[in-house]
């Protein structure tokens, strides 16, 4: 992906739209009234919300961040916790509860297992639309009784695109946690709706191999990749070991040997 103007269209449904309109516009967005997607304003349950959705296919549904409810409270409260593939991929282990870089955070799903857990996790993601979705889950995350206090101490949106405007001294972490947007198999049972319009707004990550390197500076304990099942390694470069779910997997790559 390329940092570039993104044409969508920006529509208020509900709250201040000359405060929404103004924080697409800082992030690069700009209206496009011919665009098929929408990033929308909207309420749910008496709180505003954003929502992305593909207008042309409203089938497809809204893609919004919800770590309050729904499935990313079931799995907090019933998940594996540490027993998820994810937490011992980044080598959780009794007390040991590493600080990670999720460098491609996405709608930070995976990033917030491990905060549940005690990880504190900081967050670059690059595409302005997703990147808005995850500070507005995150925003009115904060403010949730139960989880609120958990949430400021453990998961944080940095002010960055990409993990190269890390300082690989200042912002030295144990673990740096890569999960690039690949291309799914057509036809594939796990394109779900949402990945399918993800795919068709965003694509794939193209330069994905270009994210290694930077990750490996700024890790002093692993670098975790996970990619689908089928996927070639990470530039080509073959991990030190990987674990292995269904239908993905966690290459880990060492760098305190």
């Amino acid at each position: 992906m390329v940092n570039q103007k993104i044409a969508i269209q920006l529509l208020c449904e509900s709250g201040d739209a000359e405060k929404f309109i103004t924080l697409c516009e800082n992030e690069g967005l700009k209206h496009d009234s011919s665009s098929s997607f929408g990033l929308i304003q909207t309420e749910f349950n008496g709180q505003v919300r954003l929502e992305l959705r593909k207008l042309s296919d409203p089938k497809l549904g809204a893609v919004f961040v919800d770590f309050i409810s729904g499935k990313m409270a079931h799995r907090r409260k019933f998940g594996g916790g540490r027993g998820e593939a994810i937490a011992k991929a980044v080598g959780i282990k009794k007390d040991y509860l590493p600080n990670v870089i999720d460098a491609t955070a996405g709608l930070g799903r995976d990033a917030f297992v491990l905060a549940a857990i005690g990880c504190q996790i900081k967050l670059v993601e690059r595409h302005p639309v997703v990147r808005l979705l995850l500070q507005d889950g995150l925003q009115r995350a904060y403010a949730d009784q139960e989880i609120g206090e958990m949430m400021k101490k453990n998961m944080i949106l940095l002010p960055i695109n990409h993990i190269t405007e890390l300082d690989p001294i200042a912002n030295a972490c144990d673990v740096v946690y890569l999960d690039p947007m690949y291309p799914h198999k057509i036809k594939s049972a796990l394109v779900k709706k949402e990945m399918q319009l993800f795919q068709q707004l965003i694509g794939s990550d193209a330069d994905a191999d270009n994210f290694l390197e930077p990750a490996l500076k700024l890790a002093q304990k692993r670098v975790i990749v996970k990619r689908p099942d089928y996927a070639p390694f990470i530039a080509k470069k073959a991990p030190h070991f990987s674990r292995e779910t269904k239908n993905h997997r966690f290459d880990v790559y060492l760098t305190s040997l």
